[in-house]
């Protein structure tokens, strides 16, 4: 038994293939926690999906920004980017049961002692707040509000989170800190212009998880949607998106029984999409 954290998969769906193979995934015995940006950008979004649907319980997965975009275009909020391979997930024959599958993931994890949410989490939230917003979230996503909510989730503000927000306001704060965040300021003020690494700060902020006092340093958070980052290994952070559909690597980090012994495999990616 085992059990491993895989970084944005992005569509590359012949890379995940790869991935589970060089780890010898078993569906009966492993568990695979899948860091959200599932799809888009790269080749084969529709495949990557219905190979997580088919891992069952096995696979637990939360979402990303793309990922909730591709729910917007299929709602018709927004229309498809030019640079989105979504067309074939909305055109696909079995569309209605992956979107509605898709619509089920959470926003943030916790299992063997690490938080997992797709972008960050803000300096005031606690690990129990961020579990708990993630799934104010998902119940709007399983209601019949959730193309409402598709509708008003795009905007850069408010900017940062207050305990008395509610309504539209409310959830796009948590949205935008799971799956955008990269960098705050001191007072958890987001910012979303730079998608450079982490040593490119804007003035006057750095790294969500570099902020001091940040109410989850003590926990083990585990992200993806940095590729600028990379790969990222400390005692209190985990980044695993090293990407793969720019051409970098798919990894996987397979977790010690105590959530602290960790052991990383990586398979290069042929893709090469511009950023």
């Amino acid at each position: 038994m085992a059990f491993y954290l895989v970084g944005d998969i992005q569509g590359c769906n012949a890379s995940f293939g790869q991935l589970l193979a060089e780890i010898d995934f078993s569906a009966s015995r492993d568990t695979l926690y899948v860091l959200g940006d599932l799809v888009n950008r790269g080749p084969d979004s529709v495949g990557t999906l219905r190979r997580l649907m088919s891992l069952g319980h096995s696979a637990h997965c939360v979402l990303g920004n793309h990922d909730l975009h591709l729910l917007a275009v299929a709602h018709g909020v927004r229309p498809a980017g030019q640079r989105d391979t979504l067309a074939q997930v909305i055109a696909a024959p079995d569309a209605p049961a992956l979107l509605d599958w898709l619509r089920q993931q959470p926003l943030a994890l916790s299992a063997h002692g690490i938080l997992m949410v797709h972008a960050g989490v803000l300096p005031s939230w606690s690990a129990e707040q961020t579990l708990a917003l993630a799934e104010e979230v998902r119940g709007v996503l399983r209601s019949p509000q959730c193309g409402a909510f598709l509708h008003a989730m795009y905007g850069n503000t408010p900017d940062h989170w207050r305990d008395d927000l509610q309504g539209a306001e409310r959830l796009r704060v948590v949205v935008n800190a799971l799956t955008r965040l990269r960098f705050c300021s001191a007072q958890g003020v987001m910012e979303f212009d730079s998608k450079e690494g982490a040593g490119a700060a804007p003035e006057g902020f750095m790294p969500w998880f570099d902020v001091p006092g940040r109410r989850t340093a003590q926990d083990t958070v585990a992200f993806g949607h940095w590729s600028t980052l990379g790969w990222l290994g400390r005692t209190d952070v985990i980044g695993l998106d090293t990407g793969c559909v720019w051409g970098g690597c798919l990894t996987a980090l397979r977790l010690g029984h105590n959530g602290t012994a960790h052991e990383r495999i990586q398979i290069q990616c042929p893709q090469a999409q511009k950023p």
